[in-house]
């Protein structure tokens, strides 16, 4: 659905000041009159960089843009003429968050509004263009927004901090005086850098639908630390890196006093650590066993004296952009100051000694072993020594390094003036609200009163929180499933009454698994009396903690909410069979897909919010099965190539400023290009995509080596699992996938009508498969080997991922293709086991390749991994297996993510397989419906077909599994061919609608 293009006139507009400032919130405004006659259907087209919240006349329009590369930058055009008020004059407010930082789902360009407004009043057989953004648009800072707040994640941008008493909550209204706000300021016009070109949105607007908790689940009374603050390192030490979400290494210290009137015990909390190593008081360095928590957290004990106490922090590693969430507490009074004797109002208490080293982390090309002169918490004394002596030679600054380590006063920092820099306020937030909410210093749980669920109920009623002296109401909302989308609320409460919210995703008999690396919280502090709020910011959770604080009386709450927002579908498809386990299985993988439809496909809706291009053909799949949507899948499509701006080999998440590769999530954009002209018979799409496709395999067979496989040095990636896939050598799950999307790109050769073009595929595919037989084949172990590293040493390791994908990618033929099917069945204890349910999908989708067989085994598994996440309470599924020690910190961590639409599988296989309907032609002109019923006596369901109409299939099994009833409605323009078991007789019924 792309939307008309629009003939642009107006201008690209912004505030005074910094081109692209960091998390900056501005309000704009235009006031203008409508005639007695009217514009008639009126017209709005927008963008922003970065995001916009659109409102006319005190209607909220939309939100936008949809993620896009800069040079492609997206825009949105609405209705708005039964919006405007004739004769008297309308307001178009526009809020515009501005990230000022890059991440992994946008590109740092620069502050920036566009607007047009036409009308139908026509003139030459032209619509009219009535107003534009330019000079006479007002404009201010939001100042309730606080610009300070963390960063959510490296993948993110920032959460959100809103004090409602420092701002009006009506400034998007026609009433409201602007008249003290400035005039905006031209940046340029349409065609400037970075928007170089400008493109209609092409998918619907998402949805948004208010969902209710289903329980309050808990309430505390709760006490909190007494200081707690968000920091920034990567930022302070490469200031460059806010360009890029590329990884930085670097080696250096922090540093903050804090100064007591009396000698007092405190404890120092690393609630996450980011790139701490160790830290030191006053020159004593805290040792590992001085440490408590379950890692990340880390919470030491520590004596403070009289006076200033200096804590000096170790930050040395690689930083992706993990904010460091810190604290102190201590029952007297103390403050967090500067160590610098003329730090100024404008500087934060914290400094930065160094880096000493730093480098930029690219594609798994550098390694962050080198810099780790000190890793973890407390080094032995030998151990320093050693490392002074392999270092010193090899950075000049090591020795300085070592010195600063010793330092035990704020005085003995003017030795190193030049490597002290100030923290800026804004890398150090006020306040960590997610510390907060994880690290308290007493929780005493509370039985919940009946009255407080009305905070539940969709009534007028209001729900009065219970007020403790000296101490912070907490409680806890189950939403009953996870969910994706902007909280809403409304309260009745003092001003200065601050109310903190936190999301996550998991908790069962006690135990919460917080969001570490994701700071998914939201701070409200009110204004006097009733008032409501929606953020402007997505969050996906299940549960959702809230915390009332500095409530000088009673908090009524009348309701919270989540605006549930993904792209707009149909639920169309349907599974249900004999089987209770398999149908929840299969909606829980039907939810988890919607979740993670949003203007792209994303790999979660919690941590990340991400388009990961590999990720996202699994997801198409599931989605073509379960509710038939073709418009966001090649929106997808489309969007990788627009990476080749930053590799030829095309980046693993798009668009993002991280410019990473892992060569299989290549290899499945290419494959799902192919199979979305096979879904959908586009011959348009195929001609478009082919040259991209093309160029890329170009790119990668220059990877290939003198024997012929393909050996290069990135993420090498392809399943959560102790494989053997190092980040340079000959990957032989890599290989396979190589060969199974060069035979799909001969096939696209075809339909583009290069035939000659084809057969060259065709061959480098056979010739890839030969050389993986003769070189990544063990005779020993009548397995493929996982892998040859750069020093040419073979691997040891076996796994059952490399062999099903040489089973899947058709390498392995005749006798080893046989015992491919016997490892199907049959793992071998000593292989790596599949990881994940991502890996799950290639393991189902080849024992869909044996037949009936194949399917009783993916049934059998499914029920296995998928049932355990039922037993768990799960309603999305989850990333991982909790198989390995590497997908969790503790025994209660299932797994990171519990919801990612990488593993949704069984939403397709059930459909495919189970009810059996699958295309036998391009644009599924021809089904055949091939039920599998495994041990299932009855299974009933429906197929969404990519142009119109569905495939409903029921089929029950009787006289003991002899005869199969099966009934098939379908459209009488699709020729359905239907197949009974083998061994089975059937009775027949196809109905035609």
């Amino acid at each position: 659905m792309r939307q008309l293009k629009t003939d642009w006139q107006a201008q690209w507009v912004w505030g005074n000041g910094e081109a692209s400032p960091r998390n900056e919130w501005r309000c704009f405004r235009k006031t203008f009159n409508v005639g007695a006659e009217g514009w008639g259907a009126a017209k709005i087209s927008i963008t922003a960089d970065s995001r916009y919240a659109l409102y006319v006349n005190g209607i909220k329009v939309g939100r936008g843009p949809v993620r896009s590369w800069p040079f492609e930058q997206s825009y949105d055009t609405y209705e708005i003429g039964h919006l405007l008020h004739k004769g008297r004059p309308n307001v178009i407010g526009v809020m515009v968050l501005h990230f000022g930082v890059s991440n992994f789902y946008y590109l740092r360009g620069r502050g920036g509004l566009l607007v047009q407004v036409e009308s139908e009043r026509e003139r030459e057989g032209h619509s009219v263009v009535e107003l534009v953004t330019d000079e006479s648009w007002k404009t201010s800072l939001h100042l309730g927004y606080d610009s300070r707040s963390g960063r959510m994640s490296c993948q993110q941008g920032f959460a959100e901090r809103m004090d409602a008493s420092a701002w009006r909550a009506d400034w998007y209204l026609p009433d409201y005086d602007d008249s003290v706000w400035d005039q905006a300021s031209i940046v340029g016009a349409v065609g400037i850098d970075p928007w170089s070109r400008l493109v209609p949105r092409d998918i619907p607007f998402l949805t948004e639908e208010l969902v209710w908790p289903v329980r309050i689940e808990s309430l505390h009374q709760v006490k909190p630390v007494a200081w707690t603050a968000s920091i920034d390192v990567r930022n302070q030490m490469v200031p460059d890196s806010v360009n890029h979400a590329n990884p930085v290494g670097f080696a250096g210290y922090m540093a903050t006093v804090v100064r007591t009137d009396k000698a007092v015990k405190a404890v120092l909390g690393l609630v996450q650590p980011s790139t701490v190593k160790g830290c030191s008081v006053n020159g004593e360095w805290l040792d590992e066993e001085r440490y408590t928590g379950v890692l990340p957290e880390r919470y030491a004990e520590i004596e403070l004296k009289a006076g200033d106490n200096l804590i000096l922090l170790e930050t040395t590693g690689v930083d992706h952009g993990r904010t460091l969430q810190f604290g102190i507490d201590c029952d007297a009074y103390f403050e967090v100051v500067s160590p610098l004797v003329e730090a100024g109002l404008d500087t934060s208490p914290f400094i930065s000694i160094g880096p000493f080293a730093s480098f930029e982390y690219i594609d798994h090309q550098e390694s962050s072993e080198t810099l780790q002169p000190y890793v973890g918490y407390g080094s032995s004394s030998a151990g320093d020594d050693r490392r002074e002596e392999l270092e010193a030679d090899a950075n000049p600054a090591f020795k300085i390094y070592v010195e600063i380590r010793s330092l035990s006063t704020a005085r003995d920092l003017s030795r190193y003036t030049d490597w002290v820099r100030p923290f800026p306020l804004e890398l150090v937030s006020r306040d960590s609200i997610f510390a907060l909410s994880v690290w308290k210093k007493e929780a005493l749980a509370q039985a919940v009163p009946y009255p407080l669920q009305q905070a539940v109920i969709p009534s007028m009623n209001s729900a009065i929180l219970p007020r403790y002296d000296d101490a912070d109401t907490e409680i806890i909302l189950d939403f009953g499933r996870e969910f994706s989308g902007f909280i809403q609320f409304e309260v009745d409460a003092a001003e200065g009454t601050i109310l903190d919210f936190y999301g996550y995703e998991y908790m069962r008999d006690g135990w919460r698994q917080d969001t570490f690396d994701l700071d998914n919280t939201l701070r409200y502090t009110c204004s006097e009396g009733r008032q409501s709020y929606t953020s402007y910011v997505r969050r996906g959770f299940r549960y959702l903690m809230v915390t009332a604080r500095n409530a000088a009386r009673a908090v009524k709450m009348y309701g919270v909410q989540v605006q549930q927002s993904n792209y707009p579908i149909a639920e169309i498809g349907k599974f249900q069979s004999s089987d209770a386990l398999l149908n929840d299985i299969w909606q829980i993988s039907k939810h988890t897909t919607r979740l993670c439809m949003e203007d792209t496909f994303v790999d979660c809706p919690a941590y990340e919010q991400v388009f990961w291009v590999g990720d996202s053909r699994n997801e198409a799949l599931v989605n073509y099965y379960v509710f038939g949507a073709t418009e966001i899948v090649e929106r997808c499509l489309r969007l990788v190539p627009g990476s080749s701006t930053q590799t030829p080999l095309y980046v693993d998440q798009v668009p993002s400023g991280w410019s990473s590769v892992i060569p299989n999530w290549t290899f499945f954009w290419a494959l799902a290009s192919f199979e979305y002209y096979e879904h959908t018979g586009d011959e348009v799409f195929a001609r478009d995509l082919w040259p991209h496709i093309r160029y890329t395999l170009e790119h990668y067979e220059q990877k290939l080596d003198d024997r012929g496989l393909l050996f290069i040095k990135g993420w090498n990636l392809l399943d959560w699992a102790p494989i053997d896939q190092p980040n340079n050598g000959v990957v032989t799950h890599q290989n396979m996938i190589l060969v199974k999307t060069l035979r799909s790109a001969a096939e696209l050769a075809k339909v583009v009508g290069d035939v000659e073009e084809a057969a060259e595929y065709e061959g480098k595919a056979l010739r890839l498969s030969q050389a993986i037989n003769k070189h990544l084949w063990s005779e020993e172990r009548s397995a493929y080997l996982d892998c040859i590293h750069a020093n040419s040493r073979a691997s040891t390791v076996f796994s059952m991922q490399t062999q099903v994908i040489a089973y899947l990618c058709g390498v392995a033929e005749g006798e080893r293709a046989e015992q491919m099917k016997i490892y199907l069945f049959a793992p071998p204890p000593d292989f790596v086991q599949i990881g994940s349910p991502f890996m799950s999908f290639f393991y189902y989708e080849a024992l869909a390749k044996m037949g009936r067989i194949g399917i009783d085994r993916m049934i059998t598994d499914m029920r296995q991994h998928f049932g355990q996440m039922i037993e768990y309470d799960a309603t999305t599924c989850w990333e991982m297996y909790p198989n390995f020690a590497e997908n969790r910190a503790n025994p209660d961590m299932l797994t990171r993510s519990h919801c990612h639409a990488w593993s949704a599988a069984p939403g397709y296989f059930l459909g495919a397989h189970v009810l059996g309907v699958t295309p036998a032609d391009k644009g599924w002109r021809k089904v055949v419906v091939a039920p599998q019923p495994a041990d299932l006596q009855w299974a009933r369901g429906t197929v969404p077909l990519p142009q119109e109409g569905r495939i409903d299939v029921a089929w029950r099994l009787e006289e003991d599994g002899r005869v199969m009833r099966l009934q098939v409605w379908a459209p009488r323009s699709v020729d359905v061919e239907i197949r009974i078991p083998d061994g089975m007789d059937g009775i027949v019924e196809r109905h035609e609608v």
